[in-house]
């Protein structure tokens, strides 16, 4: 049976523990959950599951610890949880444009005998951009468009009105560097691709608010000595939160289904 220690209860926290009481993970079991404020939990069905206190948190022997409470969760717990003994599986990839954060964390990995897991989470593809890294890889590209819905909150706000927006607007054009910091919950993608790949600073991205497209979508360009490959990603953005996906916690629980399968597909 794999333990996990899940930090963070919001959208993809909850998915997460649904799909694992559902069974469509087997042998696997959710001990405890790392949330800010407990009380705000109470009468969930998980609240048993939770504290609120680091400390008694990270007295249990987790296999695995799940970070899904975004990039400040990164900061504080992925160096201690990788020390404590547990693998640690982040979808907060974009906390990892941070050289320093990003060397700490493998420096922890590597000294404990354990293991720092990204996974595909919004994107896909990376199996193959990892690959090709092998040999020269020429040029990788991002441009992702998501509904104006998917931007609340975010510095797309300054750019254009969401409330009136008719066609598709760029809101940023650059580096995956510095769009992983302008944008940290909307574009982990790109953070995500730029460490399989050529890096934060050779990823080229644009990012566009776009009414036409109803899907969080993300199109992958990459070529070099492999060949060429154009992936176009259509992701159903999470009810609780149109920022992400539902297919973000479908790809945490693939890798869970990894540590127990006795075949793994697509790494």
């Amino acid at each position: 049976m794999l333990k996990i220690g899940l930090i963070g209860y919001g959208a993809i926290g909850k998915d997460v523990l649904e799909y694992i009481k559902e069974h469509k993970v087997k042998g696997v079991i959710v001990s405890s959950i790392l949330v800010r404020n407990k009380g705000k939990y109470e009468g969930s069905g998980a609240f048993h599951l939770m504290t609120d206190n680091e400390k008694t948190f990270f007295l249990n022997d987790y296999d695995v610890i799940i970070e899904c409470a975004g990039h400040e969760a990164v900061y504080q717990y992925a160096v201690r949880a990788l020390s404590s003994g547990s693998h640690f599986i982040t979808v907060s990839v974009g906390a990892f444009s941070d050289t320093k954060l990003l060397e700490d964390v493998r420096h922890s990995a590597h000294t404990h005998n354990q293991k720092l897991i990204l996974p595909s989470a919004a994107i896909g593809g990376l199996d193959r951009i990892a690959a090709s890294t092998i040999h020269n890889i020429d040029e990788v590209k991002l441009v992702t468009r998501k509904p104006p819905e998917a931007w609340r909150g975010t510095i797309a706000e300054e750019k254009v009105n969401l409330d009136n927006v008719l066609e598709p607007s760029v809101i940023y054009e650059g580096t995956a560097k510095e769009s992983a910091k302008l944008f940290p919950q909307s574009t982990n993608v790109s953070a995500a691709l730029s460490l399989a790949g050529v890096g934060f600073e050779k990823t080229k991205i644009q990012v566009l608010v776009d009414p036409e497209v109803t899907s969080n979508t993300h199109q992958i360009v990459a070529k070099g000595y492999f060949g060429e490959v154009e992936l176009t990603i259509k992701n159903t953005p999470s009810a609780e939160n149109p920022k992400s996906g539902y297919i973000v916690a479908m790809s945490i629980c693939k890798v869970l289904k990894d540590f127990t399968s006795p075949i793994v597909i697509g790494i």
